[in-house]
């Protein structure tokens, strides 16, 4: 096969390995994070759980409707004394039977406005499910960009490997003839080829690393994708608030804290249901009932049938329920100064973590500008390097650690530069503002 031939063959081999590669792109993981992740999934069933509980049909307010229908079948054998002086009367055998059906219907008009708080701690035990459903979804998305990032950095720090392999067998070509004239000895053949050997084994670790961090975005996706894909790689800085201004954000919007605050009026809730049980309970209850009886023949009546309709009023009042009322009340208080206590803790952790995230996030910031400004140094040495090594004024040694500065000033880029934006991301999360910015 001659030279162009291989050339083209290689060409559209590229060519469709380069089309089997998907380009995920960062919205398009959020969409199938939040779309496809498990937990995610299950925190929107117990949203919608919460949202059902809030429904009339389960507040208590609507009466209750029963219906209630029998038979019987009975023999007996019955023996009759009579107060006329008749002769007594044996029966054996005797059938009778009894039909009976009837509907109920009963209301409760006033239970010490326990329904109606209860109705009340519904609708906030649903607010707080979305918040639980909200923390979720962000604690979802800062995993996610965590292992994307990590598929991303390793997609760097493989190009880069390739290029430093590359570069190094230019160097074994170069040393090679160079041998073969004279020019140099075989030490810097054998040289070049043990940088090859490690150069390729940092490649196989790196493809290795990039394959199970694929997996691990994939799990995260809930496997959306079954084809190998790529990663953006490019990132943008989008922090657009002032210190003060993101902290207030903080003790506004931060999730546990709200979550915390709808725990506290869960709480209040609880006293004042628990002490509706203090007062009495009014009720309404009607039926109407259908009975029909065969009776045998000793009875006065053969057959009897009777239907019916009544209505009542009733008044319920505990009295004295051996002070399991009053315990429920108190524990109910001690549950809400905890649910304070915790608040304030909650407060105190909020500012604790805002501003080592903040911190954390200008130094990574300022290591990252460090780090680009590196890659221009560590790249102008390895030029003039690689040109003095063509001409011979450098050795392959100095070459070699060009070479390998400028690979660990990649590495040490990559790395910055990920993690910056990681300290990011956290920071938008302790603020409340993760899924309110373009990420």
């Amino acid at each position: 096969m001659s030279i162009k031939n291989i050339l083209t063959f290689l060409f559209f081999a590229c060519c469709i390995g380069l089309q089997a590669q998907e380009v995920l792109t960062k919205e398009q993981a959020v969409s199938a994070a939040l779309g496809n992740n498990y937990g995610v999934k299950i925190a929107k069933n117990a949203v919608t759980v919460a949202e059902n509980n809030t429904n009339i049909l389960n507040t208590g307010f609507l009466p209750t409707l029963t219906g209630n229908a029998g038979a019987n079948y009975n023999i007996d054998n019955t023996e009759a004394e009579f107060s006329d002086g008749r002769p007594d009367a044996v029966l054996n055998g005797a059938e009778s039977s009894n039909y009976n059906a009837s509907l109920s219907l009963n209301y409760t008009i006033f239970d010490g406005l326990g329904r109606r708080y209860n109705y009340k701690r519904l609708k906030e035990q649903y607010q707080l499910s979305e918040l639980q459903a909200r923390e979720t979804i962000e604690t979802t998305i800062l995993q996610m960009f965590s292992i994307y990032y990590n598929v991303a950095q390793l997609s760097d720090n493989l190009n880069a490997l390739e290029e430093t392999l590359n570069n190094t067998k230019d160097r074994l070509l170069r040393a090679e003839y160079q041998f073969e004239y004279g020019q140099n000895t075989k030490l810097e053949v054998l040289n070049a080829e043990v940088d090859i050997n490690t150069d390729s084994i940092n490649i196989i670790n790196t493809k290795q690393d990039l394959k199970t961090a694929k997996r691990d975005l994939k799990l995260v996706l809930g496997e959306t994708y079954s084809n190998d894909f790529t990663v953006e790689t490019d990132v943008a800085f989008t922090l657009q608030f002032q210190k003060d201004s993101l902290f207030e954000k903080a003790k506004s919007r931060n999730v546990a804290l709200l979550q915390t605050e709808k725990n506290i009026l869960i709480s209040e809730l609880d006293i004042n249901s628990g002490k509706s049980a203090y007062l009495p309970t009014i009720g309404l209850s009607g039926s109407y009932g259908w009975n029909k009886n065969d009776n045998n023949a000793v009875s006065l009546l053969a057959v009897s049938t009777n239907t019916g309709l009544s209505a009542g009023l009733n008044l319920s009042w505990n009295l004295f329920d051996g002070g399991t009322t009053l315990t429920r009340v108190k524990n109910a208080k001690v549950n809400l100064e905890t649910q304070k206590l915790q608040k304030e803790s909650i407060l105190l952790s909020i500012e604790r973590d805002f501003n080592n995230a903040w911190d954390n996030y200008q130094n990574k910031l300022e290591i990252y500008n460090i780090q680009e400004k590196n890659i221009v140094t560590a790249q102008n040495n390895f030029d003039r390097t690689q040109e003095k090594f063509k001409i011979g004024q450098v050795n392959s040694i100095e070459f070699r650690q060009a070479q390998v500065n400028l690979l660990n000033a990649e590495l040490s880029r990559n790395q910055a530069k990920f993690a910056a934006k990681l300290s990011e991301l956290e920071i938008l999360q302790i603020s409340g503002e993760l899924l309110n910015v373009e990420l």
